[in-house]
């Protein structure tokens, strides 16, 4: 299997892209602090997917890998509770992708709980 055909890669990567389109509609002088830490984080909640997943020859760096996209999913949350914050989005979106992020880190936990069933030995 491809890191690209696991569910939480999937959903991150949906997440890290409507929050790109989102963003693009926050003020001009959030362009090099809030928009840009909130594209990176959501986008790197996926690539360290994706690293993970090809280190999962050697458990600890699969799980350490896994933490790291947890932490900047935890990351890219605070950004949104921000974003609701200065009113840069409403309650409603707010609510979307907070739920989406939350399910995102309920998937990376299971990966890092149950590292045998995604391959590593």
């Amino acid at each position: 299997m491809d890191f690209k055909e696991l569910l939480v890669y999937k959903k991150s990567f949906e997440l890290a892209m409507e929050i790109f389109e989102i963003s693009k509609m926050f003020p001009k002088e959030e362009k090099y602090s809030l928009i840009d830490q909130i594209r990176r984080s959501s986008r790197s909640v996926t690539a360290n997917i994706a690293e993970a997943y090809r280190k999962r020859r050697y458990v600890n760096h699969f799980i350490s890998k896994l933490t790291d996209s947890d932490a900047e999913n935890s990351e890219t949350n605070t950004w949104l509770e921000f974003s609701l914050k200065c009113q840069y989005i409403n309650q409603e979106l707010f609510d979307k992708l907070n739920s989406k992020n939350i399910e995102i880190g309920r998937l990376i936990n299971y990966m890092i709980n149950n590292p045998n069933k995604f391959g590593c030995s």
